[in-house]
């Protein structure tokens, strides 16, 4: 499904950073700069771009505007993507995105860094383990009640293989569904033996089959949880060997965080020793609040080698996307979200 103003084109966003739309900004002498990029050419407007009069677009630009500024930022942060190849990583990375507190972007940010890893060439593996099954909403993989599902492979030994379907919108991305059975998953797995390494042994054997069968090696898994402490997100802890975890910048975030680290020292003491917390993202970043700019810092004095220089911030663009069954890549690639999690994507695989 897509928008006749916002989805025509379907372009990955690492090959092009740019949009269809003209941005205007205002410039001292109270002109207008139209500044646009052309998709099908694959260009944006940089700093050497000339205007008729000559000179750059760039120094046209009133900084003392405050959209001027953020356009004249955006621009110089589309730069630097441009044209950026991504690192394969030396193995297969898996990542359980988890934050016990709902609503902090967590499906949002799976499906994305997802989208973004795979638009730059990369393998990647979505997991969803959430029954409201948003992130395969979000990639508009089919998960009614009667597709064959992750539940299937927690529960009754189906083969992950099975289940995969890939993105129709990116190329290079594949998911796992969830379905509505999932939340009868719960009560079902505490009878089962090795109830906790279930999604391990499936990811492992799904590893060994793509190998046999001479299929590409996944860069990236990540592993979308519902917003609880239960056991398919100790199912996710067991599986991964890192941690994403999504924290919006509001006060209740830091309460849910130091309860969800407790949880994850004692994943680790009893059962997976080699999680660790690798990543932090910043999410729903309003930076007109100082309560945004106060949490952000707790968080970064707090963890500052996990937390990612990338911020993501609020965005009209990232909240319709998935009612298009999109990501925010594929709905509107010239959005400061979609841009944001560019950057994010880069810098975790960079890392």
């Amino acid at each position: 499904m897509a928008s006749s103003e916002t989805s025509t084109q379907r372009i990955p966003p690492f090959i092009s950073l740019g949009s269809a739309r003209a941005v205007s900004a205002p410039n001292a002498l109270g002109s207008v700069v139209q500044m646009s990029t052309n998709l099908v050419d694959n260009s944006i407007v940089s700093r050497e771009t000339t205007v008729s009069g000559g000179g750059n677009v760039m120094d046209l630009i009133d900084d003392s505007s405050p959209i001027a500024r953020q356009l004249a930022n955006e621009t110089r942060r589309r730069e630097r993507l441009l044209g950026r190849k991504l690192p394969k990583p030396e193995k297969t990375r898996v990542f359980t995105v988890s934050n016990q507190k709902g609503g902090v972007g967590k499906t949002t940010t799976t499906v994305n860094l997802a989208a973004a890893l795979a638009s730059a060439g990369l393998n990647v593996l979505v997991i969803d383990i959430d029954p409201q099954g948003n992130a395969s909403t979000a990639l508009g993989i089919e998960h009614h009640a009667d597709v064959d599902s992750i539940y299937d492979v927690l529960i009754n030994d189906l083969p992950l293989g099975e289940v995969i379907a890939p993105c129709p919108d990116v190329p290079n991305l594949i998911c796992a569904p969830a379905t509505i059975h999932l939340a009868g998953a719960e009560i079902e797995l505490v009878s089962l033996v090795a109830r906790e390494q279930r999604l391990r042994r499936a990811i492992d054997v799904y590893s060994k089959e793509r190998e046999k069968n001479g299929e590409g090696r996944l860069d990236y898994i990540f592993i979308d949880c519902p917003p609880s402490l239960g056991l398919l997100t100790v199912n996710a802890f067991c599986a991964a060997s890192e941690v994403l975890i999504p924290i919006q910048c509001e006060y209740y975030a830091l309460e849910g965080l130091s309860q969800l680290l407790k949880n994850i020292e004692m994943i680790q003491k009893h059962l997976n020793g080699d999680l660790v917390v690798s990543t932090i993202l910043l999410t729903m970043y309003d930076g007109r609040t100082n309560l945004a700019a106060q949490v952000a810092t707790e968080v970064r004095e707090h963890f500052p080698e996990q937390v990612l220089s990338a911020v993501v911030p609020r965005s009209v663009r990232i909240s319709e996307a998935p009612s298009y069954q999109q990501t925010v890549l594929t709905y509107d690639s010239s959005s400061s979200g979609a841009l944001s999690y560019m950057e994010a994507a880069a810098e975790i695989a960079e890392r």
